[in-house]
């Protein structure tokens, strides 16, 4: 499931535990993240995903996890 695809992702990279997430944690507000940490997460998502680079436009909307896992599952055929 993409969803905790990401979650695993996002725990291994931030050093975070899957209890502390969910669909609605934002990436800036609640895990404390910058821009640059939320590229690079991208950039892995987009390799392990096999996405096309996610438009700028795009990025600015994804705000949470669940932004980010339903952009993916409608990006890709997962």
């Amino acid at each position: 499931m993409v969803y905790d695809k990401i979650v695993s992702m996002i725990c291994e990279q931030f050093g975070m535990e899957p209890d502390q997430l969910n669909e609605n944690t934002s990436f800036i507000d609640d895990m404390g993240i910058d821009s640059v940490d939320v590229v690079e997460l991208v950039v892995e998502l987009e390799t392990e995903f096999g996405l096309d680079e996610i438009p700028e436009e795009d990025l600015k909307q994804l705000r949470t996890i669940g932004d980010l896992a339903a952009y993916v599952s409608a990006h890709t055929e997962e």
